[in-house]
């Protein structure tokens, strides 16, 4: 069994969805964990309030309680890929994510994680993720150092004044010629089934991305893709819109069966720049990953 390092935060909402206790919420918040797994976990010390006390199997629901709790798993994966630290200073630390590695904790993953291999690495036990990219997405997360300027960054990525370059390859058509094409796509994404999964659907767009090709092979081509909008899977729905969905992706255009990662067929989506005015300098940034993705 592996728990977790680090606990994971949760906030009781304003209104009771209709339970007596902590416990209770915490049972229908998660169906997917068994009951008797917050029980133990509560017997055992590993859930608690902010200020230390700890849960009991008795404790009242009160809302807006924050609540810290440890997430475990049994047979934790260990990704056999590297993570890279490109830039650090006092406020943020920029690093390369390989596929397959999650961000922070979720699913399976409790400490095989970008973030928590960083806290490791450098022993900065505050640092945190200030964005997020699927698990199966290699490319560029920033993260903030230092809790006091962390929500100036927080909200360049709220504001969307932080602008992102991506890479994608995909599969074509015999004849196609898509060299300096470019091409605007918006629409409405919205939450299909299962839930993990996104769809196109009327309605007024909240999705916003500009791709071109940069090259192309007999078979395959390689596009750049600019969000605008930040949308679960919105890449990965628009480049499936044009018609190239991305290579080696399990959930579009058709969901594949659950099974372990290939490891020698990562998603062919690679998160390569970012760009923005520094809110504590006022400095202009630009972080670039210097690897590619490959046509051959």
């Amino acid at each position: 069994m592996e728990t977790s390092t680090h606990p994971s935060k949760l906030s009781l909402p304003q209104t009771n969805p209709g339970v007596a206790t902590v416990l209770e919420y915490l049972i229908i918040k998660f169906p997917h964990i068994d009951a008797q797994i917050w029980w133990q976990r509560i017997a055992d010390g590993k859930v608690h309030c902010d200020d230390g006390t700890l849960i009991t199997t008795q404790s009242l629901f009160q809302p807006q309680l924050r609540i810290y709790y440890y997430r475990e798993v049994e047979n934790e994966p260990s990704i056999p890929f590297k993570e890279t630290i490109l830039f650090q200073d006092e406020h943020i630390l920029v690093a390369y994510k390989p596929h397959f590695l999650a961000v922070i904790p979720g699913g399976i993953y409790v400490n095989e994680c970008l973030q928590n291999r960083l806290r490791r690495s450098t022993g900065i036990e505050t640092l945190q993720a200030l964005h997020r990219l699927d698990r199966v997405t290699a490319g560029l997360v920033i993260f903030s150092v230092n809790p006091d300027t962390r929500h100036r960054y927080h909200h360049l990525f709220e504001t969307r004044q932080v602008h992102k370059t991506y890479q994608a390859i995909a599969k074509i058509n015999d004849g196609d010629n898509l060299i300096c094409q470019k091409w605007e796509i918006k629409n409405c994404i919205v939450q299909s089934e299962p839930r993990f999964r996104m769809r196109v659907t009327e309605g007024e767009a909240n999705s916003h991305s500009v791709i071109r090709c940069l090259q192309q092979s007999d078979q395959k081509a390689l596009f750049e893709l600019n969000p605008v909008t930040g949308k679960t899977h919105q890449l990965r729905v628009h480049m499936q819109a044009l018609g190239w969905p991305i290579l080696n992706d399990k959930y579009y255009p058709q969901l594949q069966p659950l099974s372990a990662d290939n490891y020698s067929a990562p998603l062919q989506l690679l998160a390569k720049q970012l760009q923005f005015i520094d809110p504590v300098t006022q400095h202009p940034r630009r972080f670039s990953y210097d690897g590619n993705l490959s046509l051959k």
